[in-house]
């Protein structure tokens, strides 16, 4: 009896000790849980106020904005139509218009064709696909050589060339387009609808981008520039009330990709 007792109080000994490490088994897993539960609920959390910061690198134009372009061949386009009784602001819209702001695969480089243009220059041509009208009022798809500039002032100096001379079966084609023979750029767009482009709204799609963009500014010539320092908290839309001029002119006049300024950037200021 002594030795059964001995037994049963031996194994009565040895049960607290049992109890204890299942209890500190179970606690670990739940402490082990419940701190990846809260890792994992720490990192959703921070990954949501971040959407902001990982979306900001996709928001950026790394393509030309209009207003650069324009800014590219500005004074170019002033030069020629001073010299030439031409409206700049017209070969402005015109190039704006034709070659997608210089974005078109006939406009960018190495083709710097900025008025589709067809043909050769200095012996120099790229092959393209456009559409034309068969004369029934019907498009159809064809190939044809285009001429292919080395830069843009090439182009545009082709381009005058042709309005000044004309075509081979009438030199004073394009007349209709000089200064002197008109009362405004919009008379010189009128007359370019059915002479240089089919399109019957030629003209209204040409003053809208003079309008938008304030080309008439390179029909005139420069009265005075000066450079101005962004100064901090200044914008655009500041600078330009201040001297009393467009947002779109100050994008141009320096060839401005957005509206984003730091302080300590200088810009040019024209006044007409």
């Amino acid at each position: 009896m002594n030795l059964v007792i001995g037994k049963k109080g031996g194994r009565c000994g040895n049960l607290p000790t049992s109890i204890t490490m299942k209890y500190f088994i179970n606690f670990f897993k739940v402490l082990m849980i419940t701190v990846i539960v809260i890792c994992i609920s720490f990192f959703m959390v921070t990954q949501l106020f971040n959407t902001h910061e990982t979306k900001e690198p996709g928001v950026v134009d790394s393509s030309p904005s209009v207003e650069e372009f324009i800014g590219s061949i500005a004074e170019i386009a002033r030069k020629q139509g001073s010299d030439n009784d031409l409206y700049a602001s017209v070969i402005i819209a015109q190039a704006v218009l034709e070659s997608e702001h210089g974005q078109s695969g006939l406009g960018s480089a190495p083709n710097n064709n900025l008025f589709g243009m067809k043909g050769s220059y200095q012996n120099n041509s790229v092959t393209m696909e456009t559409s034309e009208d068969d004369g029934s009022g019907n498009m159809t798809k064809v190939k044809a050589a285009f001429r292919k500039y080395p830069s843009y002032e090439a182009s545009i100096q082709d381009y005058v060339k042709l309005m000044r001379n004309g075509v081979s079966w009438n030199k004073n084609f394009y007349a209709g387009v000089f200064k002197s023979n008109t009362k405004s750029y919009t008379d010189a767009t009128k007359f370019l609808t059915g002479s240089y482009a089919t399109d019957s709204r030629y003209n209204e799609k040409l003053n809208a981008v003079i309008a938008k963009y304030d080309l008439q500014q390179y029909d005139s010539p420069v009265k005075d520039k000066k450079t101005i320092t962004v100064a901090d908290g200044d914008s655009l839309m500041h600078i330009a009330e201040a001297h009393n001029v467009k947002v779109t002119s100050i994008k141009q006049w320096n060839q401005l990709r957005s509206d984003r300024i730091e302080a300590g950037q200088q810009l040019n200021i024209y006044k007409y």
